[in-house]
């Protein structure tokens, strides 16, 4: 997996847009406004994810190339070497989890608004 088909997985959730908000070094991926995915431009190929607190410590334990949040809540924020240590599949899972993790917090209105969008 490349940076490219990451960024383009990102991209593919309902609603997802990409901004830079950071500056050109960091590409972050929103939701309604939320963050769900930041995903450095250059460097080792790594993405940022938010996870359920009790699976993203599951995970640390699991793969040697999640460990908590890069400048995150390390609680709520794992961040993933993308370095063939863990099945492609699975980091889509991954990304699909953090996704999912910002719609449940969302309001109910921004939900309601989600749902009409195509």
């Amino acid at each position: 997996m490349d940076r490219e088909q990451l960024r383009d997985y990102c991209l593919s959730r309902k609603a997802s847009v990409e901004e830079f908000p950071f500056g050109e070094e960091v590409a972050v991926f929103k939701v309604m406004g939320k963050v769900f995915a930041l995903l450095p431009v250059d460097g080792a190929l790594s993405i940022s994810l938010k996870c359920d607190p009790i699976f993203a410590q599951l995970l640390r334990d699991t793969y040697p190339a999640v460990t908590p949040g890069w400048h995150l809540n390390k609680k709520h924020w794992n961040s993933v070497k993308i370095d063939d240590s863990i099945a492609e599949d699975e980091i889509l899972e991954m990304v699909d989890h953090s996704y999912d993790q910002v719609v449940k917090g969302l309001t109910k209105v921004q939900r309601e608004a989600l749902a009409k969008q195509f």
